[in-house]
């Protein structure tokens, strides 16, 4: 089971005619360790970097359900939704909450929230949306297996 990791990267780059700055930037990395998401992004950002340190500053372990990756978003923006899905219980006849992360590819934050409904709307369980919020995710990378 692979999980997923936000990884903070710090590099310098070309500023508008001032001369380099240091940057910082998160990426979502689809890993099974700490170790592999750390390899991973560094191969992944690498080429971007053309002068100066890529330094990985900080991993973290995301605890996502669901990726809905729209590849027809103009803008590539990453926006992280907490839903609750409602169950109730047979004997008691409460509702139980159970909550999931999920993060959403969009352009806009209606676009997201729509997108969210729409893929939540074909699965058969009830549910509510708590919360849509942007994130500083400039790119998922998802692992791919390599060809044979």
């Amino acid at each position: 089971m692979n999980y997923w990791f936000e990884c903070k990267v710090s590099y310098e780059r070309q500023a508008d005619s001032m001369g380099m700055k240091k940057v910082s930037e998160s990426y979502l990395v689809d890993a099974l360790s700490f170790t592999e998401a750390e390899k991973r992004i560094i191969k992944e950002v690498r080429p971007f970097v053309s002068v100066g340190e890529l330094e990985v500053v900080n991993i973290r372990r995301a605890r996502i359900a669901e990726l809905f990756l729209n590849e027809e978003a103009e803008d590539d923006r990453y926006f992280r939704a907490k839903v609750n899905f409602i169950t109730v219980d047979e004997k008691s006849g409460s509702e139980k909450k159970t909550s999931a992360t999920m993060i959403v590819k969009s352009d806009s934050l209606p676009n997201a929230v729509t997108e969210l409904k729409a893929q939540l709307d074909s699965q058969m369980a009830s549910y509510e949306i708590a919360s849509v919020t942007d994130t500083q995710i400039l790119d998922v990378f998802q692992y791919e297996a390599p060809e044979k």
